[in-house]
């Protein structure tokens, strides 16, 4: 019923942001750091992570909670969904379902009673960062209010990249000066 309207109501990045609080900020900065002090010691992983920090960041402020419950099965793989237009059948898209609660994740997810599925919670930042490597699902929705699941988030895998981009080009145009500089 209301997923079908995500297809019309896609991110939109001239959106007005959502007024946070300053602790909310530092948590998602923390989230950030978590995701560096984790990465892989590959030399490459972290400062990719910092690159686009700024974009994960940008995206996390519009969102209304800094962790959602997503459905994994016990290896660790993240449930997707595939979701058929009503009007042209023939178009599909593949999504990831982030929920506010526990509660709503098991009353939204068909999968509930499969105990081979279950709901962890993750941090905003981890979700929008693993959406980058996952290159068959479409978009991720973020469901933003508890108990009314039709209150929804897009974030497209288009929308996401596109602004990693402009991120990177922002950057590059004007690189910041190294921290020590006196």
């Amino acid at each position: 019923p209301a997923h079908n309207q995500l297809f019309k109501h896609p991110l939109r990045w001239t959106m007005t942001c959502h007024s946070k609080e300053r602790k909310d900020l530092m948590e998602l900065d923390q989230q950030i750091r978590e995701l560096i002090d984790s990465a892989p010691a590959d030399g490459k992983t972290a400062t990719l992570i910092q690159a686009i920090a700024p974009a994960l960041k940008l995206i996390a402020e519009r969102l209304q909670h800094l962790q959602y419950y997503v459905l994994q099965t016990l290896d660790g793989g993240w449930v997707v969904v595939t979701l058929s237009n009503r009007a042209n059948p023939d178009v599909a898209k593949r999504v990831i379902y982030a929920y506010p609660t526990l509660a709503d994740a098991r009353a939204g997810s068909h999968n509930a009673a499969d105990p081979q599925i279950a709901a962890l919670p993750m941090p905003v930042i981890h979700i929008l960062f693993q959406m980058l490597a996952m290159k068959t699902v479409d978009s991720t929705v973020f469901f933003e209010t508890s108990e009314k699941l039709s209150n929804a988030t897009e974030v497209t895998q288009e929308n996401l990249r596109d602004l990693l981009k402009l991120t990177y080009q922002q950057q590059q145009r004007h690189p910041k000066p190294p921290p020590d500089i006196a």
